[in-house]
């Protein structure tokens, strides 16, 4: 009988792992892929470094990936060292002028040409815009809110924080058809050209729509979604929007998570079919997640 040594044994399992993306390769091949990455997932380099490496990757098989990037905990810090101190109403940054100025400069003068010098250094070919560029996100000042959604509470103005009423994907379609990967930073364009900050999980779900996305990533800093289950925290690998939004309505879901899980049900409203909410900190976690059969992170589905 012939013998296998243990090297070709050890690269026969490289190959099989190769077979078992196949598939996935073949039905992906020129479908747009927005990717969601932000909060705790960017703050070391080494995880960037293989995320962005899994891009790359998925821009070489065909794919048509699209990164959208927040950048809370940056802007935070440089307020903090400027003396001003943030305010969150309800999730979402009270920005005022000064906040503004803050947020364009951290956003587009430092992550987003941060994440593009990434991309160069693998060997992609990336090219970054803020959401004001070209109009790709049009969007209008949120309403004045409540705190806490309390009618009896303090009301709030957010200052220029904005929610989406349009978008224009026709220059993100022309950069990922010329063989760049687009880096979308989530500033956008008000209706009097001023800029807005808009939440960047709701950017992903909606540009994903936009563009028609095959998928919807959200890479973060926790495994996935978990559900409560005769006292403990039990995992869950796939998940449907009528589940979801039970789950958010008993308080099983709440917090930061309920931005990322609202981007996928938009996302999924508007015909996108899979969506995931994955750990950004795990290396490659996202190739685990969408070539391997057995997954990593939580699927939402319609």
């Amino acid at each position: 009988m012939y013998k296998i040594n243990r090297e070709v044994l050890r690269n026969i399992s490289k190959a099989e792992v190769l077979i078992e993306a196949l598939p996935y390769m073949r039905a992906f091949t020129g479908k747009y892929f927005v990717v969601k990455y932000g909060g705790q997932a960017m703050v070391n380099r080494e995880l960037m470094e293989a995320v962005i490496v899994d891009l790359v990757l998925l821009k070489y098989i065909g794919v048509k990936p699209v990164l959208v990037h927040g950048g809370g905990k940056e802007v935070t810090e440089v307020m903090e060292r400027m003396g001003k101190k943030p305010r969150f109403v309800n999730g979402l940054r009270v920005t005022d002028d000064e906040t503004m100025e803050i947020v364009e400069m951290v956003l587009m003068g430092k992550v987003n040409q941060q994440i593009v010098s990434l991309f160069n250094k693998q060997g992609g070919k990336a090219v970054g815009f803020s959401g004001r560029d070209a109009e790709i996100l049009q969007a209008r000042r949120l309403d004045q809110q409540k705190i806490n959604g309390d009618p009896e509470g303090e009301t709030v103005d957010l200052g220029r924080v904005g929610e989406i009423i349009q978008i224009d994907p026709a220059l993100i379609h022309t950069v990922s058809d010329n063989g760049y990967i687009p880096v979308l930073s989530s500033i956008g364009a008000g209706i009097n050209g001023e800029s807005l900050n808009i939440n960047a999980d709701h950017v992903a779900g909606e540009l994903a729509v936009a563009l028609k996305a095959e998928k919807l990533i959200v890479l973060t800093d926790v495994d996935g979604i978990y559900h409560l289950r005769e006292g403990k925290q039990q995992f869950i690998s796939s998940v449907n929007q009528k589940e979801i939004r039970a789950m958010i309505m008993n308080g099983e879901i709440s917090g930061g998570m309920i931005p990322k899980v609202e981007s996928c049900l938009m996302a999924l409203d508007g015909g996108v079919r899979r969506t995931h909410i994955v750990d950004g900190r795990v290396p490659h976690s996202m190739i685990l997640e969408i070539f391997t059969d057995a997954g990593i992170g939580t699927m939402v589905k319609q």
